[in-house]
């Protein structure tokens, strides 16, 4: 991707964030998608190639560090029971049966196997909420659903990537499953993302003492973001979970300093502007991207297995919630039908298709198609229903 394209992409993205004045109805991301597969038929745009690498090591670690540290410390610690059940168990849980539904349904149409109905579940099942949240927030006053939807999506990013890691292992070089293993390296990949982020992220903390310059705070949290990020993948940690965590501490740190110094208001003037303009880049770049595998596919296959998804979360969710007695009362099924709508697909999904379109080397395209569909349907549909069904059903 040359840097006039880049220019001529960022000014796209600045004229639909510009010009979309409903954005509750008709969400930014959606229009950025839309117009990203439009772009791919411009023989300028169609040269465009994008890659795992690009999504993973560029986009992610800066829009999960901005999640993160604007995240609220108070929301995460009085909803992290359900977070931590819904972005783990939860999320293996649905991945489980999503797999066992992609399998059964799949199977009318080509061939798959069940490891590659799990594979698929895999990439299907984590959240992106960057299109939901902020109509969430807009459409009720009761904050809860969106910091459990935000919260949910920024962890469960590290469980889909152990997962998928697993499955393609086994899909790709039929390796065969061991539990111990598995939970071996979640948790190895897991706590050692954590605790160097918790670490990193109290050090950087500490670190803006030593200037009072707004520029070099500024420079420190993107040090902070992408650093640990790449540092974490080196050391065989989750990178994901490392950047979460580090944006989470200094969040919290900030909250427990002197409200004069203004650390976070630094922060937010160059991360609000970073932030609009990595979406728009990365989703133009998904639009453009997953027109090349919708040519040839069944879209009476791909809404069934969305719907399915769909229903496959509301059970985990519902199920979830059964587990904390305050919750019982707290959210009733309109609640959790709510959450379950809101568990998009988005980067992180297209991150793990273009990974494995590149391990399979041209083979599997029947199933990197239909779940590109399927992660399409999910960020068009669930993102213009979310605010109308936000406003029947949280009043």
């Amino acid at each position: 991707m040359s840097a006039s394209q880049v220019v001529l992409l960022l000014s796209i993205g600045y004229i639909i964030f510009t010009i979309d004045k409903k954005q509750k109805n008709l969400p930014v991301p959606v229009l950025l998608l839309l117009t990203g597969m439009i772009l791919s038929f411009v023989p300028y745009f169609a040269t465009i190639q994008v890659s795992e690498t690009v999504i993973y090591d560029v986009f992610l670690p800066g829009l999960l560090f901005t999640s993160a540290y604007t995240y609220s410390p108070q929301a995460l610690r009085k909803y992290a029971g359900i977070i931590g059940v819904l972005s783990t168990v939860g999320l293996i849980s649905t991945a489980l049966l999503l797999g066992l539904l992609m399998y059964v349904v799949a199977g009318w149409f080509f061939p798959i196997s069940l490891a590659g109905a799990f594979l698929a579940a895999s990439i299907l099942t984590p959240t992106d909420p960057v299109s939901v949240v902020s109509i969430l927030k807009q459409s009720s006053n009761d904050p809860s659903v969106a910091d459990v939807v935000d919260g949910e999506s920024m962890i469960n990013d590290g469980t889909s990537v152990v997962l998928f890691g697993v499955l393609a292992g086994m899909y790709v070089n039929s390796q065969s499953f061991h539990i111990w293993s598995f939970f071996g390296e979640f948790l190895y990949v897991s706590i050692g993302g954590i605790v160097l982020g918790l670490g990193i992220g109290w050090l950087c903390s500490r670190a803006v003492h030593i200037t009072h310059h707004k520029q070099y705070q500024v420079m420190l949290s993107i040090v902070t973001a992408y650093g640990i990020f790449h540092l974490a993948e080196h050391l065989g940690f989750s990178g994901v979970l490392a950047t979460v965590t580090a944006g989470i501490m200094i969040s919290w740190e900030f909250d427990h300093m002197n409200k004069e110094d203004h650390y976070r208001e630094a922060l937010a003037g160059f991360w609000d502007v970073v932030e609009p303009s990595l979406l728009s880049l990365v989703f133009l770049l998904i639009g453009i991207e997953a027109t090349k595998y919708l040519t040839s596919i069944s879209w009476i296959l791909a809404i069934v297995i969305f719907m399915g998804s769909v229903v496959v979360r509301f059970m985990v969710v519902a199920a979830s919630m059964q587990l904390f007695s305050g919750w019982r009362e707290f959210i009733d099924w309109k609640r959790a039908s709510l959450i379950s709508w809101a568990g998009i697909r988005g980067t992180m999904s297209v991150f793990l298709l273009l990974s494995l379109h590149a391990q399979l080397l041209g083979k599997g395209d029947q199933l990197l198609s239909i779940s590109f569909a399927v992660v399409v349907l999910s960020l068009v549909l669930q993102s213009i229903g979310i605010y109308p069904l936000a406003r029947k059903m949280v009043k």
